[in-house]
């Protein structure tokens, strides 16, 4: 009943099943997407939708309490219940920062913790959907011997956990020496081929491109079309959470940039098929150290050039040739999108702001916050906005960043504002009290 195919992006009269290994238009060479035919998903009308969504919703009737899967007729119709490998993904909570909005001066500001997932990041939701239909297609005979793709930390550990769930052999290419031990350690964990290797991502990105093309792999990047469909459900759910309601703005960090086209893709479906009325506008942040896309914002889109990223505490996007650019894009017109960008110190300066009002930030979720506080000082963000920053990744992952912050070692960080270091006394209770009594009073005349 339900179904959707492969489309060009660029419009060419390309149809193909959700089953291709084709990343990218036969015809003009640009990416794909994943086309939905609305028809008979306009036979449930929208208050019908929002009634079983509500009633999946966390619930454990397989595979649909799922926050991927319990919108999967949106997103997946393809998969047999049977093939679906989940890990109980999405259901993250929509967190009210109410303290931290106070200090910008917003009341209504919230932090979507993607980062409570399986793996820890957002990228679960992507992979769930991809891996499902490589199990898919090897039940209908399709031979497929790996699942490959590059990273830069979060996309290997989704990859790793749902292909050894499924049983699928993975294979993870990493740029050597620059992720966090605790998302080398993830793939490894997981059984993961792992090629540690002297390049940037985009490096690694080039490799893994030509071994699908040539090995007979499954690309598992971002320029797969099904990694999208499940990340789009970030939008859907940030609105279920809102009871339907839409916020006047996303802030999602940026980097290989399909967060943004998959976010862009969620509102848009609900928007055609009735749920939501209006837009919220969009903010991509970007590192400044690799801020391709902010560049070209400064000439509306004009030009785009890639550059060579430098190294940035936001390791995840490091990225200086984002694959998912004409996308986003199309996403930032469409939304009224803004692309803000922040420095090293910015970024970690703003993670350890909130972390004084109780979240645990990773630093990509810093670079999304440094430009929150960029765009309300601007009055761009207005007081009364209702504001959704998207956290993409748990912040335990990057402990490595967070000691380093308070001990004032971080690079690029000269004098981090918000270090708090431990107080080292010898074993005397006066001292103890002391130091508890002077941190108090500093606090109460803060």
């Amino acid at each position: 009943m339900y179904s959707a195919a492969l489309r060009c992006i660029a419009g060419c009269d390309v149809s193909l099943p959700l089953s291709a290994t084709v990343y990218r238009c036969p015809s003009c060479g640009d990416l794909l997407e994943v086309v939905h035919d609305l028809a008979p998903l306009t036979e449930r009308s929208a208050d019908e939708w929002k009634q079983l969504f509500e009633q999946r919703f966390m619930s454990t009737v397989w595979p649909y309490g799922s926050g991927v899967w319990g919108k999967k007729e949106w997103v997946a119709p393809h998969v047999d219940d049977a093939n679906v490998v989940s890990m109980f993904e999405g259901g993250t909570n929509l967190l009210w920062a109410e303290r931290y909005g106070k200090q910008l001066g917003l009341s209504d500001l919230w932090i979507k913790q993607c980062g409570n997932s399986h793996t820890g990041s957002f990228k679960d939701l992507g992979m769930t959907v991809l891996v499902s239909t490589v199990k898919q297609m090897i039940a209908d005979g399709t031979e497929v011997p790996a699942i490959a793709c590059a990273s830069t930390g979060d996309t290997s550990a989704a990859l790793a956990a749902y292909a050894a769930a499924a049983g699928i052999q993975s294979v993870v290419i990493l740029p050597r020496g620059k992720i966090s031990a605790a998302q080398l350690v993830q793939p490894l964990s997981n059984g993961a081929v792992v090629l540690a290797i002297d390049a940037d991502f985009d490096g690694c990105m080039r490799l893994v491109t030509r071994l699908s093309a040539e090995a007979n792999v499954y690309l598992a990047n971002s320029m797969n079309s099904l990694r999208l469909e499940g990340q789009k459900t970030v939008a859907i759910e940030i609105v279920q959470q809102f009871d339907w309601q839409v916020p006047d703005w996303i802030v999602i960090p940026g980097g290989n940039l399909g967060n943004v086209s998959a976010m862009g893709a969620g509102l848009d479906m609900m928007l055609n098929l009735g749920l939501i009325d209006k837009r919220p506008r969009i903010c991509v942040a970007q590192a400044e150290r690799a801020n391709p896309l902010y560049r070209s914002y400064q000439s509306d889109f004009a030009e785009f050039e890639p550059i060579k990223a430098q190294s940035t505490l936001a390791s995840a996007i490091q990225i200086g040739n984002p694959v998912s650019y004409r996308k986003a894009v199309r996403a930032l017109r469409n939304f009224d999108g803004v692309v803000e960008q922040a420095s090293e110190a910015e970024l970690a300066d703003a993670a350890a702001r909130a972390d004084r009002t109780g979240m645990f930030c990773c630093p990509h979720t810093g670079v999304a916050l440094a430009a929150a506080e960029k765009l309300v000082a601007k009055h761009t963000i207005k007081p009364q906005d209702r504001v959704v920053i998207v956290s993409t990744a748990n912040g335990l992952k990057f402990s490595d960043f967070k000691s380093s912050y308070h001990a004032g070692t971080l690079p690029g960080v000269e004098s981090p504002r918000h270090a708090n270091r431990p107080i080292e006394l010898a074993d005397d209770y006066d001292a103890v009290r002391d130091a508890v009594l002077r941190a108090v009073d500093r606090r109460a005349s803060s």
